[in-house]
């Protein structure tokens, strides 16, 4: 969703205008590229919890050298990445995974590829996803699957993945989740597509990431400043939604997107991961001041 991102984030600025943008998913730096592209003396502030992902967004952006602060760490703390920086006139969230960490098998993010039930975004973290597989309670890991993918089955699961133990790695993994689930009830997707996004999710403690974005971003902007956030997941997609809504009620913000932007069709064609994408997007008032 690059052209919609372009046009929610940027709206109506101009090349020449000296502006401060954040990336908080800098990825490979394919968004972040058209930002800075667009707009040729903004800078951008660029953060990610992956290392790897890092450095290819640093190398993806060497034309914009000087342009660009590179932050390695959870977006949960954006306030101290851009406390220098301010006032930003944008902020970009892209949540969810990319097309690279899901191709290498090493990171364990795959279900189709045999890889170690890893699942860190940040390696530096301790817990993994063999802990939870390996080491949490039945019960505790059906209500982790049933709260972060609505995984239906997340019993039947949760209770082949213990009797299986030690589950070895992620092909292992996704044999046991499918195994649990009805053949009469199995979707479009994989059967153990939800188990793994659960496990990612719990793995990387996204929900309350996300949360503490929400609290912070909106008050890092500058009046008129603009906060858009893409989501792959549900229930992401209702915290950014209520998140929106309370700013707009507390009349702090504006929302931008009446209705949730969907990828067009076109795009969903050439790739069908982004089927799932979901575009919101505030503007903060004019009247209201950055947080400091």
């Amino acid at each position: 969703m690059a052209d919609e991102m372009e046009r929610y984030l940027l709206g109506e600025a101009r090349a020449g205008e000296r502006r401060t943008y954040c990336d908080c998913t800098a990825g490979s730096g394919g968004h972040a590229r058209r930002i800075l592209a667009r707009t040729s003396r903004s800078r951008l502030v660029a953060i990610d919890r992956d290392a790897s992902a890092l450095e290819r967004c640093r190398s993806s952006l060497r034309e914009f050298e000087g342009r660009v602060t590179y932050c390695h760490g959870a977006f949960s703390r954006i306030a101290e990445a851009v406390r220098e920086h301010q006032p930003i006139a944008g902020i970009l969230a892209d949540l969810g995974l990319s097309r690279t960490q899901l191709d290498d098998a090493g990171r364990g993010f795959s279900l189709r590829l045999e890889g170690p039930l890893d699942m860190r975004f940040d390696r530096r973290q301790e817990l993994c996803a063999w802990d939870l597989v390996n080491r949490g309670s039945e019960r505790e890991l059906a209500d982790l699957l049933y709260r972060l993918a609505d995984e239906r089955f997340s019993r039947r699961i949760a209770r082949a993945v213990v009797r299986a133990r030690p589950v070895r790695d992620t092909r292992h993994l996704a044999e046991i989740a499918a195994g649990a689930v009805p053949r009469g009830a199995r979707r479009r997707i994989h059967p153990a597509t939800r188990t793994f996004q659960a496990l990612r999710m719990a793995v990387n403690d996204e929900i309350r990431e996300l949360r503490a974005l929400l609290d912070a971003a909106p008050g890092l902007l500058a009046p008129g400043g603009r906060f858009v956030v893409i989501s792959f997941h549900s229930g992401e997609d209702r915290l950014v939604k209520h998140s929106f809504r309370r700013l707009a009620a507390a009349g702090t913000h504006r929302v931008l997107t009446r209705r949730v932007v969907r990828p067009p069709a076109a795009e969903v064609a050439r790739n069908r991961a982004s089927r799932s994408a979901r575009l919101r997007a505030v503007c903060r008032a004019r009247g209201a001041g950055a947080r400091k």
